[in-house]
């Protein structure tokens, strides 16, 4: 089985690449684009020889997935396949004997805990839970689990009238009733743990009993957010116990401890109002850390991380004085340093911690980023991107930080392409600072011919454009496509402190936008750059820049593409779910008269701007985003039309604020590019 599987893959290959023999290489296109294996799931073995990680392959044509588990050594070598079968699986784990590797599959018709050994063999499902599972964790000694499972605390409206089973309502009485891409469902994510011997699991105790609240934090938050004490005896986990309007304003959430022994929980993060999260402790159980953001509602906060001795309750600051987000952190094997990746200058890298001395120091150092690292003995073992090469997995080495990489899973494809040159920019801005922007070449260049040029929106607003390797808003795609991409980070993003990103909160339309036109004014001066054919794309914060320049642009662009954009920032703020983030970006509701930032926010909705509207516009939007309702498309596809300018509107019903399956996301790619090279070729 697997080896026929393999043959297909190579077959599929064979054909996608082209000419493997002449070494003929091809560029992107969408189906080479859902060809690649996409790693997750990395995870170092408790002995630090081998690294546990899955892949999974898009299959087009029945538009559906393939996941499964590989494991690789340390010191490098070829990868083992572990699984092949179709039923999902994620959320493998190591045992910590490493003796077995627990995951969740579906295999027996709800999402359960599975065990098997690490070559793959002897499968056996270890739970048989009502309901399924969403996550687990093996304690330190391998004597407990604890299990992630919802449990149902509210009413629906079946069960308030009994009599109407064939009713379809909601009756709503305060927010939060939906968030990102889901209604509520009347149910809380809830930590269980119990005994556990060797693949046999005890009683289930719910540590959250009645709780009205998630743990971890809907809807991104995993198990990452909860940990054990190495002792067994405590469980660390995230929580925002807040509900219905006060969670909808509020970023606040802590830090709980909960003790087995004595059935009590605390709150170790009291007092520290912003998102606090991802606790971890020490391996010798001595120290407890967290990332902490310092302001309530905030969503874009400097990320701080901080270290509580758990005997005294002493707390540390850990990176004070540094200007940079930690984006994920673990702890060293021996407990005297704390590993994390963080952004600096557009790249994502590795730093260290060191407890002794409180020292920072950076060990990575390339056009790349980095999204977290191990510990693995002698190495390091963290997983990298660019905007040239997807996620693969890479051993580091601690003192100079030069990598190897281990996984190789889409050697066979990058080598069959063209890959577009990214280069570094820098660009002066309307208020005299230095801005980095990358800049994009299509492949086979040729500086004597004029090529038209995109520039790109980020969206966040708070998002780096840094080496980020994307599924939709691929620079090889675009650059492959015979454009230049011009991708500016403008005011408002993170990696070049925190003055720089909070600059744009309150400040829609304001010098972030004076950066964009920037960027591409500064790139147009290239004698390869056709001016009269510059186009505008972007998403979500992307999508409001785009429909922004719509309306003032002074004749620069020729054609504009808008995904799950804000259009209308009144309404805006009353259809997203998350009244934290327009309170705080927006500076305040929109009735506010003598708020003078929200005043500033609202005067510069692109809706103001309609009737400057005169350049061709293409408008996508999901039918499931919540954070910006596709209303907000709609608007603007409409608003368009009734001005007479040439517009298109792409809409996706079960997509959310992202494209996610294969088709949806080759359809995504052909009408973005049909609509590009409509108007500016």
């Amino acid at each position: 089985m697997k080896r026929i599987f393999s043959l297909a893959i190579a077959l599929i290959l064979f054909c996608i690449i082209g000419n493997i023999y002449t070494q003929e290489k091809v560029r992107m296109t969408p189906e080479i684009l859902w060809s690649f294996g996409r790693i997750t799931n990395v995870e170092v073995s408790p002995d630090n020889s081998s690294v546990l990680y899955a892949v999974r392959y898009y299959d087009i044509k029945k538009n559906n997935i393939q996941n499964d588990f590989y494991a690789v050594p340390v010191k490098g070598g070829t990868p083992i396949r572990i699984t092949d079968s179709p039923e999902a699986k994620f959320a493998a784990k190591w045992r910590p004997d490493g003796n077995r590797i627990g995951f969740l599959s579906t295999k027996s018709g709800s999402v359960q805990l599975w065990e098997m050994n690490p070559d793959g063999s002897r499968l056996k499902q270890v739970t048989e839970i009502e309901g399924g599972i969403n996550e687990f964790k093996y304690s330190p000694d391998g004597k407990k689990i604890l299990l992630i499972k919802d449990v149902k605390l509210d009413k629906d409206i079946h069960d308030l009238y009994p009599d109407l089973p064939l009713s379809n309502a909601r009756l709503e009485t305060d927010l939060m009733y939906r968030h990102w891409d889901q209604w509520h469902d009347y149910s809380y994510s809830h930590i269980f743990y119990a005994d556990y011997n060797d693949g046999y699991i005890g009683e289930l105790t719910d540590i959250m009993e009645g709780e009205r609240y998630d743990s971890p934090l809907n809807p991104f938050g995993g198990i990452e957010e909860i940990d054990w004490s190495p002792d067994g005896n405590g469980i660390a986990y995230t929580c925002k116990k807040m509900t219905g309007k006060e969670y909808s304003l509020s970023t606040n959430s802590e830090i709980y401890i909960y003790n087995l022994n004595t059935k009590q929980t605390r709150n170790i993060s009291e007092g520290m109002p912003g998102f606090d999260k991802a606790p971890s402790y020490s391996p010798d159980g001595k120290m407890i850390a967290w990332t902490s953001m310092e302001r309530d509602g905030y969503e874009s906060d400097l990320i701080r991380l901080f270290i509580m001795n758990t005997e005294t309750g002493e707390k540390i600051y850990a990176t004070e004085g540094l200007d940079q987000n930690v984006d994920s952190y673990e702890w060293s094997d021996n407990s005297t340093m704390i590993y994390f990746t963080s952004g600096v200058r557009g790249n994502d890298e590795v730093f260290s911690f060191t407890l002794s001395d409180k020292s920072i120091s950076r060990i990575t150092n390339g056009i790349h980023d980095y999204l977290h690292a191990s510990d693995a003995g002698d190495y390091l073992v963290g997983y990298k991107m660019s905007m040239s090469k997807p996620i693969e997995i890479f051993r580091i080495d601690k003192s100079t930080g030069k990598d190897e990489e281990l996984s190789f899973v889409n050697k066979n494809i990058l080598d069959g392409l063209k890959i577009a040159e990214v280069k570094k920019k820098w660009v002066k801005t309307t208020d005299n600072k230095e801005m980095l922007v990358w800049v994009i070449y299509p492949p086979d260049f040729n500086p004597g011919r004029k090529y038209p040029a995109l520039l790109y929106c980020q969206g966040g607003p708070q998002s780096t454009v840094s080496q980020f390797w994307s599924y939709r808003w691929n620079m090889q795609m675009m650059a492959a496509n015979d454009y230049i991409v011009v991708a500016p980070n403008r005011r408002g993003v993170p990696s070049f402190g925190q003055e720089w990103n909070e600059q744009i909160s309150g400040d829609y339309g304001g010098q972030n936008m004076r950066d964009y036109l920037s960027a591409i004014d500064e790139v147009s001066k290239e004698p390869y750059v056709n001016k009269s054919k510059l186009g505008a794309v972007g998403a979500s914060y992307g999508g409001f820049s785009v429909f922004w320049l719509a309306g003032n642009h002074d004749k620069r662009f020729s054609a504009f593409i808008a995904h799950d954009g804000m259009f209308n920032l009144e309404s805006q703020y009353l259809e997203t779910e998350e009244i934290w983030f327009v309170n705080w970006d927006l500076g305040g509701a929109f009735w506010e008269k003598d708020n003078e930032i929200a005043r500033r926010s609202y005067d510069n909705s692109p809706h103001k701007f309609v009737d400057k509207w005169n350049t061709p516009i293409l408008v996508v939007h999901g039918g499931k985003d919540f954070r910006i309702a596709y209303t907000q498309g709609m608007q603007a596809f409409n608003a368009a039309v009734l001005r007479g300018v040439p517009a298109e509107f792409l809409f996706f019903p079960e997509e959310n604020h992202w494209v996610l399956s294969a088709q949806n996301g080759i359809l995504w790619q052909r009408v973005f590019f049909n609509w590009l090279d409509k108007w500016l070729k």
